[in-house]
């Protein structure tokens, strides 16, 4: 999937590939035709980097139902030649995801749509999963023999079958097809429900990797066989190391460490940064600065796994570093330093924002880290990543470090945080936003009464709203 090209943040677009709150405050006051078009653009081109984490369907739902939106452009997206050209999920899935938000607020045309599609489309198992939590028993039965009928009745299609039963997210369609008298489906599931539970016991039974009994070097063997494979194992390779090695091996796996081929020596490097042998330390310094890139970013990323107060100190000396070493440190100091170490946090973090713009990926921990530490003079930067970020959970963590540093939170983002597309997101708008803003009590009893809203939400809405607490 190509990177999504995302609209300034001032526009009415911006907003809503975003996912910000404010997308959904100015899409309700602009005139209807356009907030509509912009909300079909961004159903049918999802704006997400990473699809996979970042929330949009149910706040793009929610304002469907606000606009009383159709789904005609969605019914387009899904029947365009292209579904089954481009079949990366990535395609369709925040489409069939709002659809199935929709069926569950009532709405019948995106529950016949979820159908159709499920029968003809090239995604089907999302739009079936979608269904699995909305359909009624009679609705997903009507689906036994369209969703069968891609699977041919031959050897590659029984295990093409078998795959699919084993790895559905929902199994609730699949047992329902189980226990239907027919043979062409009830039998044919069943088998394929057996055939799945085989495979997987067969996978159990021939297990790959390390065993009781390796040595310290059949486990770097191990780990430089798979980098040869283009595997980067060195994690479960240092897991392994735990289990096997003795006091006598660590001077195999320091100079492993120090100078052992790549697979070994980033096995090596992240098992004594796992341990927190102070040695490592010096070890990673070298590491890190090696023209072999793998073992300079596991030199990287296993000192960012230590905790101990070594490791924090020697970010201390590290922060002011230029590299990638210099950036972690500062990293590390956001996650584990102490009041002391705020002034290069907040050095990072500017030079971060200054020097990579609002998503860049070190963002993530000096923005938590300036929460954590409470530095307020951050809160400028914060409100600049805020509003610019194309990533929601980047955004959710500024609200965090905002509510935490900037006075002004309450009544100023923490407000149209609660139409926020990320729950967690809501939750802390919820804790924050200022009562006194007439929109911020209608949206609380909104929230509260929510069936498709998270617990941790309307868990802490009922803490502002609840008998105990102050009258809204």
């Amino acid at each position: 999937m190509f990177d999504p090209f995302i609209a300034p943040s001032g526009t009415l677009l911006g907003l809503l590939q975003r996912g910000r709150g404010d997308g959904t405050l100015h899409a309700l006051a602009a005139p209807r035709p356009e907030a509509l078009a912009a909300l079909n653009h961004c159903v049918v081109s999802d704006p997400r980097h990473d699809w996979q984490v970042e929330n949009r369907s149910l706040y793009y739902a929610r304002l469907y139902l606000d606009l009383d939106g159709g789904i005609e452009e969605i019914e387009r997206h899904l029947a365009d030649p292209d579904d089954h050209v481009d079949t990366d999920d990535s395609r369709t899935g925040l489409a069939l995801s709002v659809l199935g938000h929709l069926a569950s607020y009532g709405r019948d045309d995106a529950l016949v749509l979820l159908r159709r599609y499920a029968a003809t489309g090239a995604n089907w198992a999302w739009a079936l999963d979608e269904l699995a939590l909305r359909d009624d028993d009679a609705g997903l039965r009507s689906l036994a023999l369209p969703v069968l009928a891609r699977f041919p009745d031959t050897g590659q299609g029984s295990a093409d079958l078998a795959a699919a039963v084993r790895d559905s997210f929902e199994p609730r369609p699949w047992r329902l097809w189980a226990d239907d008298p027919r043979a062409a489906v009830g039998a044919r599931v069943r088998a394929a429900g057996e055939q799945g539970s085989f495979d997987r016991w067969q996978r159990q039974m021939r297990p790959g990797g390390p065993r009781p009994g390796w040595s310290v070097q059949a486990v770097f063997d191990w780990a430089q066989q798979a980098l040869e494979r283009g595997s980067e194992l060195h994690v479960p390779a240092a897991r392994c190391l735990s289990a096997v090695a003795g006091p006598d091996d660590l001077p195999l796996i320091v100079e492993a460490a120090r100078s052992g081929p790549e697979g070994a020596r980033c096995a090596a490097l992240h098992y004594l940064a796992e341990a927190g042998d102070p040695a490592v330390l010096d070890l990673i310094e070298a590491a890190a600065v090696s023209p072999a890139r793998t073992v300079a970013d596991t030199a990287i990323a296993a000192f960012e796994r230590m905790t101990c107060d070594d490791a924090v100190e020697r970010a201390r000396r590290w922060a002011h570093r230029p590299d990638a070493l210099g950036a972690s440190a500062a990293g590390v100091l956001a996650c584990r330093g102490t009041a002391q170490d705020a002034p290069q946090v907040l050095g990072a973090l500017r030079e971060a924002v200054r020097g990579d713009g609002p998503d860049a990926p070190r963002l993530w921990t000096l923005v938590d880290g300036a929460g954590r530490l409470g530095i307020a003079c951050a809160a400028p930067v914060l409100r600049h990543v805020y509003r610019e970020t194309s990533s929601s959970h980047l955004r959710g963590r500024a609200a965090r470090a905002l509510a935490a540093t900037d006075p002004s939170y309450a009544t100023g983002f923490a407000v149209e945080c609660l139409w926020d597309c990320e729950e967690t997101t809501r939750e802390v708008a919820a804790l924050h936003a200022e009562t006194g803003d007439v929109r911020v009590a209608e949206r609380l009893r909104r929230l509260a009464t929510d069936p498709a809203e998270e617990a941790e939400v309307q868990t802490a809405v009922r803490s502002r709203i609840g008998p105990d607490a102050p009258a809204l």
